[in-house]
């Protein structure tokens, strides 16, 4: 039983507007699913990710209009990295992002930049055979656009007291001793790392990563469950979020995970073809929809412009 890679990555946005021009537009992400924070209906939960809504390229956005910033710490991810194909790709990122403003850096087979709200993002060149998960953009040349996650980076006090749970209870395996590892299963793989936390405290807001999430099959998912308490973590039960279920717990350097199944997936309730243009909300959550056209920041759909193939 092995954990197949991030499924997503949950972060926070104060400005939905502008958090879909950034990864829809200039980084070329689809928007596949426009729905609510299932814990808070009021806001919204954005989903982008490749062209089919795949698990392993999802970042997601909760948006809290006029959420203060916030700043990565101990106990939280600080980074996020997607793979390109080439070095060739970080050319064309660092002009591309330069264009619209945004400074980057260049170390090695690495690009580095933040988004409109501070969040660190990273490109990598990878040599991995893990299939590349690509969404379509007129702009993007198909072998330069993203291929889905390589990775995050948490800063952790205490790195030691986060190992025997990350190899034992998760299945691990460290690949750059003494604080790198990557959860592989038998299609994809994904890194989990430690930098050491700055000494001023995290405050969680806009620009900071909520959780992630790792991918399980669907009937692992109970095991998995059981397999997180065992190792000494405090899972919560399994909670049906439509589009997959999910158990959440933190590890002992208190970054909040989640384990989340591969399916139902995001076509459950509409076609793949119309993914993310209009907003989608689970059938308990239905009779909300009225109420939250008067309450959600109204958003464009990003490829309307777009003529299609």
């Amino acid at each position: 039983m092995r954990l197949e890679g991030i499924h997503h990555i949950t972060c926070i946005t104060a400005d939905a507007p502008r958090n879909v021009d950034f990864y829809a537009r200039l980084l070329g992400l689809r928007m596949v699913k426009k729905t609510v924070n299932q814990d808070d209906p009021t806001v919204y939960h954005l989903f982008y990710a490749d062209e089919e809504g795949s698990a392993g390229a999802d970042i997601t956005f909760f948006e809290y209009p006029g959420a203060r910033p916030g700043r990565a710490g101990a106990g939280m991810v600080h980074r996020v990295t997607w793979r390109v194909g080439s070095k060739d790709a970080l050319e064309f990122w660092a002009e591309r992002l330069g264009a619209e403003g945004v400074e980057t850096e260049r170390d090695g087979s690495r690009l580095r930049f933040g988004d409109p709200e501070g969040l660190e993002l990273e490109l990598a060149v990878t040599d991995v055979d893990d299939r590349p998960l690509r969404a379509e953009h007129p702009e993007i040349p198909e072998e330069l656009r993203l291929q889905g996650f390589d990775g995050v980076r948490a800063y952790a006090l205490e790195p030691d007291a986060s190992r025997q749970f990350i190899e034992a209870g998760l299945g691990f395996t460290a690949i750059a001793p003494p604080e790198e590892w990557e959860a592989r299963g038998d299609e994809r793989g994904g890194r989990y790392a430690y930098d050491p936390a700055p000494v001023e405290r995290g405050i969680g807001g806009a620009g900071t990563v909520h959780h992630v999430a790792w991918s399980s099959r669907m009937e692992d998912h109970e095991a998995w469950r059981a397999r997180v308490a065992r190792a000494g973590a405090n899972p919560t039960p399994v909670i049906d979020r439509f589009y997959f279920r999910s158990i959440y717990f933190r590890e002992p350097s208190g970054v909040l995970f989640e384990i989340a199944t591969l399916g139902p997936g995001f076509t459950a309730d509409e076609p793949l073809e119309t993914l993310g243009e209009g907003l989608s909300l689970p059938p308990n959550y239905e009779p909300l929809r009225e109420q939250l056209k008067d309450i959600l920041t109204p958003l464009p759909n990003p490829r309307e412009s777009w003529t299609r193939r």
